[in-house]
């Protein structure tokens, strides 16, 4: 019996087949596919121990931490009873201009506050807001210094911004003095400023 051109090729293609399946049978065996499996586990192991150690480093750095975060908690409590608590920015001004009046009456003599400007709002970093008031005074320099200091020493957090100086009084050595005053206050007393599209 002889074999036709076209049994011949059935043939040939039919012994690729069974090569190329007897190949795929070999790479996936069951014996093959564990050894390729237990290198990667035995990395993640390694990568497990060094994770569980930086974890443990962690929290052996733990109560240190919460100990400098209660520390600074503390300090921040203590230095924020010096905002002027107010539920808006006009109403934080209106107390520092009665800090303002209450320190200028305690002087000797008594200071005259002429007049007052209310400045605008604004943020004092991220976390807090400022409003300033400015004065018209008229006082000898021992007299402004003395003002400021006692200015600087009151228990809210208030701070000379900017002084000026007008044209003095030669035999009485009274000087008409500007004054900027700012105080800090809680953020949420400070408007947001809306962006503007063009």
């Amino acid at each position: 019996m002889s074999l036709t051109p076209r049994d011949r090729r059935a043939l040939i293609i039919f012994g690729v087949a069974i090569g190329l399946m007897i190949v795929f049978w070999i790479a996936s065996s069951p014996g093959d596919s564990t050894a390729k499996a237990a290198q990667p586990a035995v990395l993640s192991v390694e990568r497990a121990e060094r994770q569980l150690d930086t974890l443990r480093k962690d929290a052996a750095k733990l109560p240190a931490t919460e100990e400098i975060h209660k520390k600074v908690a503390a300090e921040l409590t203590i230095r924020e009873k010096g905002l002027i608590q107010a539920d808006t920015a006009a109403q934080a001004q209106a107390r520092l201009l009665q800090v303002l009046r209450e320190v200028a009456r305690n002087q000797k003599p008594p200071l005259d506050i002429r007049q007052t400007e209310l400045g605008q709002a604004s943020t004092f970093g991220d976390a807090y807001g400022q409003v300033g008031v400015s004065i018209t005074i008229d006082c000898g320099p021992p007299q402004l210094v003395n003002f400021i200091a006692y200015l600087s020493v009151q228990p809210e957090l208030i701070a000379t911004e900017e002084v000026r100086f007008g044209v003095g009084n030669q035999t009485t050595k009274v000087v008409p003095v500007r004054l900027t005053v700012t105080a800090i206050v809680p953020r949420k007393l400070v408007p947001e400023k809306k962006a503007v599209s063009y």
